[in-house]
């Protein structure tokens, strides 16, 4: 594949598809430097952006911004070059998540073909069929997650119980919680913007149906409040859930998770799924060591996705790509 001048538009170009990546309440909460002279971008977290009730330790965060660093790897791929990537290589500078040094590629990788994906994938609050998913496709996620150095499981049986039980309970936690109902309140947009569209959070039109029946563990963004002429739906009643898991549960883990994450999402979407989060659980610690896998019980879930065949996800909003991108000429 031929290897794309690296002009500032094409720099701008591949922060764009990097930030398509989603974020926990779709905050955005990354910025992006970019030196011409050493072909290096720097992943910075945006700490003005943090979600303080429901991710005080900043895990979600990582997730997210691993997400779009992923992102940008694919779209590194897609034109022609390869990233080499340091993970935090200041321990005194804590929000510089990542250093990408673009170089030549040798040859094609499989990123690159998951490039279309990153305009097509969009988290779906829909019902979805009770359908099958194929046993080959089961297995290509499993190896792409394992390709991040991530344990992808599928939940079946008792342990899909366990995890609708905890993410049930984590709906009640949440509703009850005046701090996360604050959190929520903060980054959605019922009833639209007056003037102008939102370049962050959850849209009205993006919150999905209420849930009528079925136990797919979607979470509502309307919260305590109510919002006039939402319709109701039948969901699910046997969904697929998928859990991403680290053997520890540090920075570096959660960087490496959101990176499969984002590498799972995107695959899945090229094979024709639609996909959603049911984090819930995952943010109260009492409820989240309840996700794990029973045979071993060992490992940390970091992320819990619903996949299924189904209406694709409405688009949310992206900030502009001047607002988390800075260009210099130095290294």
């Amino acid at each position: 594949m031929p290897q794309r001048p690296l002009d500032d538009r094409t720099v701008s170009d591949l922060v764009a598809a990097a930030v398509a990546a989603p974020s926990m309440h779709n905050a955005q909460p990354w910025r992006f430097r970019y030196a011409r002279g050493s072909r290096t971008f720097q992943l910075r977290a945006d700490l003005d952006r943090t979600i303080p009730h429901a991710d005080p330790e900043g895990r979600a965060l990582h997730l997210g911004c691993a997400a779009a660093l992923l992102n940008l790897r694919v779209a590194l791929a897609d034109h022609g070059w390869a990233a080499d990537t340091v993970l935090f290589p200041d321990a005194g500078d804590p929000a510089l998540l990542a250093l990408v040094r673009v170089v030549p590629a040798a040859r094609p990788g499989v990123l690159a073909t998951l490039y279309p994906a990153i305009g097509l994938r969009h988290t779906s609050r829909n019902p979805f069929e009770e359908r099958r998913i194929p046993r080959d496709v089961e297995t290509a996620l499993r190896e792409t997650a394992r390709q991040e150095g991530v344990r992808l499981d599928f939940a079946t049986g008792p342990h899909l119980q366990a995890v609708l039980a905890a993410t049930t309970d984590a709906e009640a936690y949440d509703y009850m919680d005046a701090e996360r109902d604050e959190d929520l309140a903060h980054w959605t947009r019922p009833g639209g913007e007056t003037g102008h569209r939102a370049s962050d959070g959850v849209p009205q039109d993006a919150f999905g149906p209420r849930m009528r029946g079925g136990r797919a563990p979607v979470r509502d963004f309307a919260g305590r409040r109510t919002v006039p002429g939402r319709p109701a739906a039948d969901f699910e009643t046997s969904p697929h859930l998928v859990l991403l898991s680290t053997e520890r549960d540090g920075p570096p883990d959660w960087m490496a998770a959101g990176q499969a994450m984002e590498r799972v999402l995107l695959l899945a979407t090229l094979d024709g799924l639609s996909t959603s989060f049911a984090t819930q659980a995952v943010e109260w610690p009492d409820l989240r060591w309840m996700l794990r896998e029973p045979v071993t019980g060992t490992g940390h879930v970091q992320v819990v996705l619903r996949l299924g065949y189904g209406p694709p996800g409405t688009p949310t909003p992206r900030r502009p790509v001047s607002e988390v991108l800075d260009i210099s000429g130095t290294a």
